[in-house]
């Protein structure tokens, strides 16, 4: 504990810090969950496989901050290119 002193009480000195990274994990591992629960019901495993693509890039879309219309037009062009 001494040789992390400085980094646990971090958190005290700025009010702004959390002292837990709870809230950063649920955002990201909700949508795990989700997506766990919706790949048993895909189909078949090339379904499963599909889904698991599509949920990839829509989530890696949102954490990049990427809008709605970019990602539309990502999914059209892959659906037309097919």
């Amino acid at each position: 504990m001494r040789a992390r002193w400085a980094a646990l009480i971090r958190g005290f000195d700025d009010g702004r810090l959390a002292l837990d990274n709870n809230p950063a994990e649920r955002a990201l591992l909700r949508c795990v969950a989700t997506g766990r629960k919706n790949y048993l019901f895909a189909g078949s495993d090339v379904g499963g496989r599909r889904a698991a693509g599509m949920y990839s890039l829509i989530e890696r879309g949102k954490l990049n901050g990427l809008n709605q219309r970019y990602l539309a037009d990502v999914l059209t062009r892959i659906e037309t290119s097919q």
